[in-house]
């Protein structure tokens, strides 16, 4: 019968040595990348962050892989990370390529069917963001956007639609005739 609670005692002081080195490694080198390594994430920010969690589970419990390897590992990963986001930063090519552009899914009262079925999105999680919001009817919103982070962003009507530069990336927008693009600098 393989054993329950305890398999050999040095894997158990394996545990308790590896677990605090790499939760200090963690934090540091988490605040040495900055606020974004913990923010709302976007697809790329998400996968580093899923891959540095089984890194450290696997420096922590697994025998076949050091602490100095794990940590080698989520410190690469972060400077890889790092360097991406460097790099969006000033080639709107790369930029283009690996970053999602914000959606609209309502627009006026109306739902986007085709980029709902794009995004995957359904009216029912359209519906709860207008809701979180505190609105109780579609025809209350002048628009739902599709963030590039996958929150949902609600403009409601009566809102200031004359010259909304925050909503000049957003695809979808120039479609809707009262909205005047005003011109950045």
């Amino acid at each position: 019968m393989d054993p329950i609670l305890l398999d050999q005692e040095s894997d158990f002081v394996r545990v308790l040595i590896s677990a605090p080195i790499m939760y200090i490694t963690i934090v540091f080198v988490i605040r040495l990348s900055g606020k974004r390594a913990t923010s709302q994430m976007n697809n790329f920010d998400w996968i580093v962050t899923v891959a540095i969690g089984s890194l450290v589970g696997s420096g922590i419990v697994l025998k076949g892989v050091t602490v100095i390897e794990s940590v080698a590992a989520i410190v690469m990963l972060l400077v890889l990370q790092w360097l991406l986001t460097k790099s969006v930063l000033h080639s709107k090519l790369i930029s283009k390529l690996v970053k999602a552009e914000p959606v609209v899914l309502l627009d006026n009262g109306e739902f986007r069917e085709k980029a709902m079925r794009r995004e995957r999105v359904t009216k029912r999680e359209v519906m709860s963001a207008i809701r979180q919001k505190g609105l109780v009817d579609p025809d209350q919103v002048q628009w739902v956007i599709l963030e590039t982070n996958a929150s949902f962003s609600i403009v409601a009507k009566g809102a200031n639609t004359e010259q909304i530069r925050a909503l000049q990336d957003v695809d979808g927008i120039d479609e809707v005739p009262q909205v005047k693009r005003a011109e950045t600098s």
